[in-house]
């Protein structure tokens, strides 16, 4: 007999409805330390594929993803220029060469932002093959993302009412970033 996969299976199931039952939400977060207002990490029941599982998903922020990929963009632009570069700018603590890779990486950064070469979009990745459960991340064109805005997308994502909007986003860095 095949073992069901962790997060799939009636007991984790039936134990996830009973933790989300006790908070009054229909969602729960697990005392994740990383949990900030851009960017929250919580669990759900919902169905995938006709049947019940419980979703390990993250939300975050439009403003966040566009970061993460403008730091990506970056980076790939700083290994034409370094080839020997591993994705850390930590290279000897007595050398220019780091500071000298992190100025041309903010250049980078800044450029790609003035030309605006980076554009976003509201999206929401399903990954089956996730350690425990369907995992889901989602980014959103919100300031933050709280509880009740947690809520209400579960809610849409159950109800297959979700509406993600369509266009696509460039942000810019505020003079004190």
């Amino acid at each position: 007999m095949i073992k069901a996969k962790q997060g799939l299976d009636s007991g984790t199931i039936l134990e996830y409805k009973n933790k989300i039952k006790l908070t009054g939400k229909n969602f729960i977060t697990e005392g994740d330390a990383e949990n900030t207002d851009e960017y929250v990490h919580f669990f759900f029941i919902g169905t995938h594929n006709g049947e019940e599982a419980v979703f390990d998903s993250v939300l975050y922020t439009l403003r966040l993803k566009y970061e993460s990929e403008l730091h990506e963009m970056a980076e790939e632009k700083l290994v034409a220029h370094f080839p020997n570069y591993e994705g850390s700018l930590e290279v000897d603590p007595n050398s220019k060469l780091e500071e000298e890779m992190g100025l041309m990486m903010a250049e980078f950064m800044m450029e790609i932002e003035e030309e605006e070469q980076l554009k976003v979009r509201e999206e929401v990745d399903i990954d089956e093959n996730f350690d425990f459960g369907i995992g889901l991340e989602a980014a959103l064109n919100v300031q933050q993302i709280t509880p009740d805005l947690i809520e209400r997308f579960v809610n849409d994502f159950n109800s297959n009412n979700l509406q993600l909007d369509p266009l696509l986003y460039s942000f810019q860095h505020d003079e004190e970033d």
